[in-house]
């Protein structure tokens, strides 16, 4: 098809542009809302086409420079080409129609929450060999193609750091066809990394991997997807929840970052007041469950992840009885705490993940809960929750959006829901 000349109208949920043509609507990454562009249709999508940037004809003033020299090619950002104060605003945007979508468009939508760059402390890389190399980075965009990465903007410096030294170790280690999995994750006593490999490691590959934990001053090496075997535990990579050290399993969930997660533990304690009993739905290692023990409540922490509800367990023992925290092992989706269950607490936490906590949340909407904290990586999930909760007779107070993930499409959120 030939050169359209086009003016972009909107962002789409992916961070493209979005700009109308005589054959439909047309999906321009790396373009802004008031910008006219010279642009080269592609392939169909849904109703429209892709399309890529033959020429900037003018300029939206949002517009910056992208300050990684892999943005464009890497699928991690789709929006460093935007200015951080226009990225905050279409988070919020993002948050407010996913909820008037679901019909809440009276809801206050607080102005999103900034978060500063570096602050990322998990991220998992992947390594392959081609064409006699070892490539080692992140996947590009809608593609299983591998763009090799020497920095990432995002990451905490330590993780970035540990890029072109771990493109090394992979080629002392075996890699399938399909890739190997190297998750990072930054905790207070250095990074805890595992290979997400299948089998056991020889022994020299034991050894690759034993030498540059000490080179690297690294807290723990794991190795494999299911219960991950130990390589070597120089310290225990904790992290400080409510004031209580919890040693983190191999590749256990965390907040993204850790300013982002002291927001969201404030947040949560504003919301639910001076709570006598809570229960923390999907509560993973404790993030919240800690912190609200901490503040004198008693609390019931429930997740189907055995090992973040070990390690909760744990932290809670070691406190040695300065904390009233009961953790047990329970998939919420499958077997949600009934209504009846509920009767006892006065507030509930859910953090549930991406798909939402539908099930959960109808169980809920029969209690009588008084106040519920929802934090959410997902507008869409977290608005059909909050139409059931809404329908079973809560209001839905409001919602601050969080961007802990900059440069993505992707949005954090904590919404605030009282019993009528």
């Amino acid at each position: 098809m030939a050169d359209l000349d086009v003016e972009v109208s909107r962002l789409g949920a992916r961070g493209d542009g979005i700009a109308d043509s005589p054959n439909g609507p047309l999906y321009v990454p790396f373009s802004l809302p008031g910008e006219r562009l010279r642009v080269k249709p592609g392939a169909k999508r849904g109703v429209g086409r892709t399309a890529s940037v033959v020429e900037i004809l003018q300029a939206a003033p949002e517009r910056t420079k992208p300050p990684c020299p892999h943005f464009g090619d890497c699928g991690g950002c789709a929006l460093q080409h935007m200015s951080g104060p226009a990225e905050l605003t279409w988070k919020r945007t993002l948050v407010a129609e996913a909820l008037a979508r679901r019909g809440f468009s009276a809801v206050l939508v607080n102005e999103a929450h900034a978060v500063p760059l570096g602050a990322r402390r998990r991220t998992t890389l992947h390594a392959v060999r081609a064409g006699g190399r070892i490539i080692l980075g992140f996947n590009a965009r809608a593609s299983h193609r591998l763009v090799p990465v020497t920095v990432c903007a995002v990451l905490d410096p330590r993780l970035s750091a540990l890029i072109e030294p771990l493109r090394v170790l992979a080629g002392h280690l075996p890699i399938p066809k399909r890739g190997l999995e190297l998750s990072l994750t930054a905790t207070a006593a250095g990074v805890d990394l595992l290979i997400g490999a299948r089998g056991s490691p020889e022994l020299e590959a034991r050894e690759q991997l034993t030498d540059f934990a000490l080179a690297h001053d690294l807290a723990r090496v794991s190795w494999g997807r299911r219960d991950p075997e130990l390589i070597i535990l120089s310290q225990s990579p904790q992290v400080s929840l409510g004031g209580v050290a919890v040693v983190v399993p191999a590749g256990g969930f965390l907040q993204a970052g850790p300013d982002a997660e002291a927001f969201l533990i404030e947040r949560v304690g504003a919301y639910l007041g001076q709570p006598r009993k809570v229960a923390d739905l999907y509560a993973g290692v404790g993030t919240f469950a800690l912190s609200l023990a901490a503040a004198g409540a008693q609390v019931s922490a429930f997740d189907g992840d055995d090992t973040a509800i070990a390690a909760l367990q744990a932290a809670v023992n070691a406190a040695a009885g300065r904390l009233r925290v009961t953790a047990k092992s329970r998939d919420l989706a499958e077997r949600p705490l009934t209504a009846a269950e509920l009767a006892d607490f006065d507030a509930a936490v859910l953090d549930p993940p991406r798909a939402g906590a539908a099930a959960q949340v109808e169980e809920l909407s029969r209690s009588d809960v008084a106040t519920i904290a929802y934090v959410s990586c997902h507008p869409g999930t977290f608005a059909r929750d909050a139409r059931i909760l809404v329908d079973g007779g809560y209001a839905l107070i409001d919602v601050t959006p969080v961007n802990q993930f900059q440069w993505s499409p992707h949005v954090e959120l904590i919404g605030r829901f009282e019993r009528q």
